[in-house]
């Protein structure tokens, strides 16, 4: 438990997952390809970003604590994504999917959620435009960092996908310099 508070906190020697990494015709961007993976999940409807990362993150956390069918602590990982399905219109509910990447140890069998929100989700091999920036996300900085990728996307003639987006975030609320934030766009060709 304290290890794993530990690593929530100061955010230090967790696992990311594996991507190839392409040249971009820019530097405002990056693009990688992610690796065929399983993640642990849960879906909310809302309103706002922020309030569905801290009911997810919330979920998923007890999950990790052991609140699975094997009962097993497993390790936290970075980073936190949110897959965005937009509202149709401004005043509309969008669907977020809040999730953890699970640990290259347990891939070929994670413990099956005890909950019946949270599941286990295999993400199939993707490749996303990255936009990196610090400070501390919210839904405004998402937003507008999400308008600067797309823009620079466009900028370049790349096509990409409108919706679903994600957004990624790597440090604990407690770590307070140096923090690492991301939107990611997928390239046109994946179907989600």
């Amino acid at each position: 438990m304290l290890k794993a508070v530990g690593q929530v906190l100061f955010s230090t020697g967790l696992q990311n997952p594996k991507y190839t990494a392409e040249e971009a015709k820019e530097k405002d961007y990056e693009i990688r390809t992610y690796h065929a993976t399983k993640w642990v999940s849960t879906s909310l409807n809302g309103m706002q970003c922020d309030e569905a990362m801290k009911t997810g993150f919330r979920r998923l956390f007890n999950y990790i604590q052991g609140n699975n069918q094997k009962k097993a602590k497993v390790e936290m990982t970075a980073p936190v994504t949110c897959r965005v399905v937009p509202g149709a219109g401004p005043a509309c509910e969008s669907q977020f999917t809040v999730s953890f990447y699970i640990p290259d140890e347990l891939q070929a069998e994670p413990p099956e959620p005890s909950e019946p929100e949270v599941f286990v989700e295999n993400r199939k091999e993707f490749t996303a435009y990255v936009r990196t920036y610090g400070g501390f996300a919210n839904d405004n900085t998402r937003r507008d960092e999400l308008l600067k990728l797309t823009e620079s996307l466009k900028r370049d003639g790349v096509e990409f996908v409108d919706t679903p987006f994600y957004t990624a975030g790597y440090d604990s609320p407690f770590k307070l310099t140096n923090r690492r934030n991301e939107v990611w766009v997928l390239r046109k060709e994946y179907e989600p």
